[in-house]
């Protein structure tokens, strides 16, 4: 092909041009490592040799069998439920405080974008550091409201580690839902609420009449985002507790990575990395189905 040709289809009223660079990296980055991960499922690295021997369906069958994802996506699910939760009340609570017009509202709603700019890594990292039983900021102002003993390591504690891992998650990612919900509401009509108020409705009826139904899909697609990405929990959970104490946190993400990188079972990994995206296709569709969501 010639220049000429080239400079004729780039000024052209084709789409090629413009797609082919992202239907380019769309194969390289997605469609060849998903299906790459499917072929090394049924297959298993083997040290010896430094080659991949194929094994058909065992990893799928040793994973059925693994009491130790079941006990991970255990972890999992819980630890998915309650961050949503606590987000979705959180970021609504305080998106309707921000929904106002007052002097320096505007700076807090800047400032709330700022831990969003952290990396995961990072903020677990600090929070490692403000959660130490003996250093720690965090546990000793929770111990002077006698909500943690001050001797008590909430890391190392079975029955508090994931709440510590929380902590870190529900600080960085509740903003995101507060600017979420925040653009929902600002994008409201006013006219149902004047009518409201001149029938006589109170705060909360309004909001559970009117606020609500409207924000519905809004609520639903930030519901969506944040559920696909509470799902793979991995930079919190590695950084802080490394899973432990005993499997107190210990994620299917976390699990899928030390089985592939530590135990070098990568046939083995890639079946984790599988089924874990199955399960959050599979849970996403049935949500946009049951909640209606048009994108």
């Amino acid at each position: 092909m010639s220049i000429a040709q080239v400079k004729r289809i780039a000024i052209s009223d084709s789409p090629w041009p413009w797609l082919l660079p992202l239907i380019a990296l769309l194969v390289v980055f997605t469609i060849y490592p998903f299906f790459y991960n499917i072929w090394l499922s049924f297959h298993e690295f083997v040290p010896k040799s430094r080659g991949l021997k194929f094994v058909g369906v065992d990893n799928w069958i040793q994973l059925w069998n693994d009491s130790r994802f079941w006990g991970a996506l255990g972890v999992t699910f819980l630890y998915f439920a309650v961050a949503l939760i606590i987000e979705i009340t959180l970021g609504m609570a305080i998106a309707l405080l921000l929904d106002a017009e007052l002097p320096g509202f505007g700076m807090l709603r800047a400032v709330l974008s700022m831990t969003l700019v952290i990396p995961p890594a990072i903020a677990g990292m600090m929070f490692l550091l403000m959660e130490d039983s003996q250093f720690g900021a965090l546990s000793y102002l929770l111990g002077l409201v006698g909500l943690l003993d001050k001797a008590t390591p909430m890391l190392a504690t079975s029955s508090l580690a994931l709440i510590g891992v929380l902590i870190a998650e529900v600080w960085q990612w509740t903003p995101f839902m507060v600017l979420i919900f925040l653009a929902g509401l600002r994008s409201l009509p006013a006219e149902p609420y004047e009518a409201a108020m001149i029938d006589g409705a109170s705060s909360l009826q309004m909001f559970r009449r009117l606020t609500l139904p409207m924000m519905s899909r809004v609520i639903a697609v930030a519901v969506l985002l944040r559920g696909i990405d509470l799902f793979r929990v991995f930079d919190y959970v590695f950084v802080m507790t490394s899973g432990g104490p005993g499997t107190a946190t210990y994620t299917v993400s976390l699990y899928a990575w030390q089985q592939t990188f530590s135990f070098l079972k990568w046939g083995y990994g890639a079946t984790l990395s599988l089924t874990s995206l199955i399960i959050v296709m599979v849970m996403a569709n049935i949500f946009i189905r049951v909640a209606k969501v048009r994108w």
